[in-house]
């Protein structure tokens, strides 16, 4: 005799089931989990055109990867920055769900600046989506009650979970030791700008195993930072990344969008961060302004514009194994990069390199940068280039508004810079201009943060900029003029420093 299961025992089964076919995706489970042009969702058919973009392109990344439960894949990373009003929140809620839903033990960690943020936002349209969701009854969700930010599968509320926690720097140990080598271990960061670097840093660590995936949503508030750096800087090849304009969103207030940009205008910060989903020109203590370096970046010369100038050659050597040892070339306003090479130990070798280049281009002074080069120039002085000179970014500045030689240097280049300067079109070197900023001082002088302390931001190293800057490190006559003596008086007398 046979035992005919129960309609509740098939139903559950056959959910089941559907749910697991929604496992590369997404956008289909968003699809059948709602009740779309019903109740609350009367009106509307499913997400929005860039919502049903993102998850497209999630699926499309799982089905790459072919995770079989055993062997690790590369991370899942998407970062998305945007302005106001778009339903990130509400993304961010079916992403948890169809996680929750097609991973069996699929842990997750959901993050935004404070508990209000989290509470408010994020775990409230988790609530809004948990309610309406055809798996409903397979989780508890805790919304702040008692203090509990969490969701977890009635069965296995231990390892089978997703929960809220602050990104304070102090609570960074939140973030380490997740891991799901059988499943997938997942992070969602809220105003990611906001989110401060270590804890980025921190959550690296938990990519290692199984099928690892980072969402990170922002307005983009701040032109420093990681999520600053996996937009754009060092980090941006590593991701999948858009920019979404408030006003090409469905959903949005386009009068009140137009009225923000009646009022400050469409190229204000303002405007970028909040509506254009870019990026702000400056932030407070950027240094060297975005603008400044477009503008430049577009600026192209005639040679009859800054051959006359003298050929200067700045090199920053490579301090660590991440960085690169870069060679530089500034001819009055027009500047080039002659080379950059991994971290390279042979003194000799990159010493030759730079003699090569000093003859080809018949440079007027090499300048190069004491903190790894002083073999090199101990080096090219025993080959006879005694011109070349030791610059420590330290040293006392010859301008009394300076801290020291490297912020000397740097003001030369923003000075520089506003007064016609042109540089070929280079993110990195964009990235490394503008991502430094001012360390404040009491007695006002400027004073750069150091390459350590944009490291711990999650910025590279500004070698290329650096090197740069290096150009800038003292006066120099050209050589063609050196036997002068008329023209040597006239060099000298109308030295401007921006040549």
């Amino acid at each position: 005799m046979t035992t005919t299961p129960s309609p509740e025992y098939d139903e559950e089964e056959d959910l089941i089931d559907e749910m697991a076919s929604c496992y590369a995706d997404p956008l289909r489970h968003v699809l059948i989990s709602y009740p779309w042009g019903h109740g609350q969702l009367k009106g509307r058919d499913g997400p929005d055109q860039w919502q049903r973009e993102f998850l497209t392109e999630l699926g499309e990344e799982v089905k790459k990867r072919k995770f079989n439960g055993v062997d690790a894949v590369a991370p899942i990373q998407f970062s998305t920055a945007s302005g106001h009003g778009i339903g990130k929140s509400c993304l961010s809620s079916w992403i948890i769900r169809w996680i929750a839903d097609t991973r069996p033990h699929s842990v997750g960690t959901v993050t935004s600046n404070t508990a209000t943020q989290l509470r408010s936002k994020l775990f409230a349209e988790l609530a809004k989506w948990h309610n309406m969701g055809l798996t409903k009854h397979w989780y508890q969700l805790n919304a702040g009650s008692g203090g509990s930010l969490n969701m977890y599968h009635v069965d296995h509320p231990k390892t089978w979970r997703v929960d809220g926690q602050t990104c304070q720097e102090h609570n960074s140990e939140a973030f380490a030791g997740q891991h799901r080598a059988e499943s997938t271990s997942y992070f969602l960061f809220d105003e990611a700008s906001a989110v401060p670097s270590n804890i980025f840093l921190v959550r690296a660590g938990g990519l290692t195993d199984g099928e690892p995936m980072t969402f990170d949503f922002g307005n983009p508030t701040r032109n420093t930072g990681m999520f600053h750096a996996n937009m754009v800087g060092k980090y941006r090849n590593r991701y999948n990344k858009r920019f979404i304009d408030s006003r090409t969103v469905e959903i949005t207030n386009k009068e009140y969008l137009q009225t923000m940009i009646d009022d400050f205008g469409i190229d204000s910060d303002m405007v970028k961060v909040r509506v254009l989903g870019q990026f702000p020109s400056a932030s407070t203590h950027q240094f060297i302004s975005t603008d400044d370096v477009d503008e430049a970046m577009h600026r192209e010369l005639i040679p009859a514009e800054y051959n006359f100038a003298p050929t200067i050659i700045g090199v920053d050597p490579a301090w660590t194994g991440d960085d690169d040892f870069v060679i530089m070339l500034r001819q009055g306003n027009n500047s080039k990069l002659l080379g950059f090479y991994s971290r390279n130990d042979n003194d000799v070798q990159m010493a030759g390199l730079i003699a090569q280049f000093e003859d080809d281009y018949k440079a007027d002074a090499v300048f190069i940068d004491g903190g790894f080069g002083t073999g090199i120039v101990s080096i090219g002085h025993t080959m006879g280039r005694l011109d070349w000179q030791i610059v420590w970014f330290s040293e006392k500045s010859m301008d009394q508004g300076c801290a020291n030689k490297r912020a000397e240097m740097w003001e030369q280049v923003r000075l520089w810079l506003k007064q016609g300067g042109a540089l070929e079109q280079d993110d990195i070197m964009h990235a490394d201009l503008t991502g430094v900023e001012l360390v404040p001082r009491l007695d006002g002088k400027k004073l750069l943060e150091s390459k350590e302390h944009m490291k711990d931001r999650g910025l590279a190293s500004p070698n290329r900029a650096d090197a740069l800057a290096l150009t800038f490190a003292f006066p120099v006559m050209s050589k063609k003029v050196a036997y002068n003596p008329k023209v040597v008086e006239q060099t000298v007398s109308d030295y401007d420093p921006m040549a």
